[in-house]
């Protein structure tokens, strides 16, 4: 007897092999894939090369992981470990890198556009120079000029020199047209009158060649610069005759001291850490700062932690009702944005027109924000209201998940209510928050937010040269020092310096905290 042989439809079968899964991983790699060549093309364009190799090699892990079957539990880790190379590892990183270096004000970029810089920040007008037709162009939101010669229209920015455009337009002796520029209008050029007489557009790759400037946006002239830079010598000249050599400081300067500007990013060492500790500008105010910043971090722990725990305990008992409207209630502070409750709470402790003041305290002028032990206070306080909801939550759900059993065992031992609380319900309640605790603790010494908005740092300290107050913690230290904010020089350099310490300050009782908590976990 013969069997005949078992056809097997081969379609489905393959068709088998590639589930629905599998099209919608394959669309969602896709997507991650083009992200990720765009984002490598910016950094290529912008030559940030260490960016462009890192997105490269990152894309080239994430297809291999994800495409291969030996690599099952690298498609979970994967994700987390991308964050955090990108948003973690790469930003300590970066800033170590700037500690070590002088940018900031003076010192943003290399050495050759320094010199382009001040080669265009150096110039004359060449006396008796024909005027060009000009027009005043943008692409994007940089200005530039295209500008009419006898052999044609050349277009150059500020960045790039100029070169020709064959494709220009021009009418009665005017330029209407530049091919991927927007050429402006006489009325467009008069609100920006005072950026485009700045603007000068060099004619070619050679600084010392000159550049183009106008008065009118109608007309262009010559501008040769008053230095002169000498590429094999790498001096550069001024027209009295005063030669400049290149310093360990990335700047140009003389032998009596005299300093072009803009310089250019160099790696100095650890002298911003030693600026840092050693200056007196900054060695001063650092330590009153850094004894706050411990101060108020462990004061809005403790506070936000006990009138939480009070409360939680509170709404815990049983014979309490409505306990679920006063839960709602409790977390409303909790819900609000916290930048728009410390602004609400500065203008509600205004020293003259605030709501306290002049409603609660009948008239009184008690100057809150502007006092330093009061403006101290009231940030304690403010950060009180917006942090216990949080330790209300945390402690309501810790105090839930003890089992009855335990505190039911105890009572028949015959254990007081404070014995049972301080020998069984305190110690799993500190097992199940102290990591909370750390963490809260953790962003209370970086808490920029509420310092920023509450009372900006102040009040300034008594006599300082930099921009320091009294409210000041470490990382609103960074931010004024940093020059961000507009009132001082920007030191990217020192300001980097200064978070890689309080990354070091904030690690280090992290790593301590935690190991306390094991000791817990271990008496548990």
């Amino acid at each position: 007897m013969t069997h005949s042989p078992v056809k097997v439809d081969t379609r489905e079968s393959h068709a088998s092999r590639f589930s629905k899964g599998f099209y919608v991983k394959l669309i969602l790699m896709a997507l991650i894939n083009a992200f990720g060549v765009y984002f490598a093309m910016l950094a290529f364009a912008e030559e940030s090369w260490t960016i462009f190799a890192v997105t490269i090699v990152l894309l080239l892990v994430v297809n291999y992981v994800y495409f291969s079957k030996r690599t099952i539990p690298l498609k979970y880790l994967l994700p987390g470990l991308s964050f955090l190379l990108i948003f973690q590892v790469f930003v300590v990183g970066y800033t170590a890198a700037v500690a070590f270096t002088n940018y900031g004000t003076g010192h943003n970029s290399d050495k050759d556009d320094a010199i382009q810089a001040l080669m265009l920040q150096n110039q004359r007008r060449v006396e008796g120079s024909p005027a060009y037709p000009l027009a005043v162009v943008r692409d994007g939101d940089e200005l530039g000029f295209a500008v009419l010669y006898n052999d044609g229209v050349k277009v150059g920015t500020a960045e790039d020199p100029l070169v020709d455009a064959p494709d220009a337009v021009v009418q009665d002796g005017a330029i209407v047209e530049v091919p991927g520029f927007e050429v402006l209008s006489y009325q467009e050029v008069l609100s920006i009158q005072n950026e485009v007489i700045a603007l000068k557009v060099a004619v070619s790759e050679d600084p010392n060649e000159g550049s183009i400037g106008t008065q009118d946006a109608r007309n262009g002239y010559a501008y040769v610069p008053t230095l002169h830079y000498d590429a094999e010598a790498d001096t550069m000249t001024n027209e009295a005759g005063v030669v400049f050599t290149p310093n360990a400081h990335g700047a140009f300067e003389s032998e009596d001291g005299q300093v072009l500007l803009p310089g250019w990013r160099v790696f100095i060492g650890f002298e911003n850490f030693t600026k840092a500790f050693g200056d007196s500008r900054y060695s001063g105010p650092f330590l009153s700062v850094l004894l706050w910043n411990f101060a108020f971090a462990f004061l809005s722990v403790a506070t936000t932690f006990l009138l939480g725990l009070f409360f939680a305990i509170i709404m815990n008992d049983e014979r309490m009702k409505g306990r679920r409207i006063y839960r709602t209630l409790m977390i409303l502070p909790y819900a609000f944005p916290s930048f728009m409750t410390a602004l609400l709470f500065a203008g509600m402790l205004n020293r003259r027109f605030g709501f306290v003041n002049q409603v609660l305290l009948g008239g009184a002028e008690i100057p809150w924000l502007t006092d330093p032990w009061l403006a101290k206070l009231a940030l304690i306080g403010v950060n009180l209201w917006m942090g216990f909801p949080y330790m209300f939550l945390v402690c309501t759900g810790a105090l839930q998940s003890i089992p009855s059993d335990m505190l039911e065992a105890a009572k028949i031992d015959g254990a007081s209510r404070f014995r049972t609380w301080r020998s069984v319900t305190m110690p799993l309640l500190f097992i199940a928050v102290a990591p909370l605790l750390i963490s809260s603790f953790a962003f209370n010494f970086n808490n920029f937010s509420l310092i920023y908005m509450l009372t900006g740092g102040g009040p300034r300290f008594e006599g300082a040269s930099v921009p320091i107050g009294h409210t000041d913690i470490l990382i609103s230290m960074v931010y004024n020092v940093s020059g961000l904010d507009g009132s001082a020089a920007k030191d990217y350099g020192l300001a980097s310096a200064l978070s890689i310490v309080i990354f070091v300050i904030v690690a280090t009782i992290s790593a301590l905290s935690f190991k306390k908590t094991q000791s817990l976990e271990d008496i548990n």
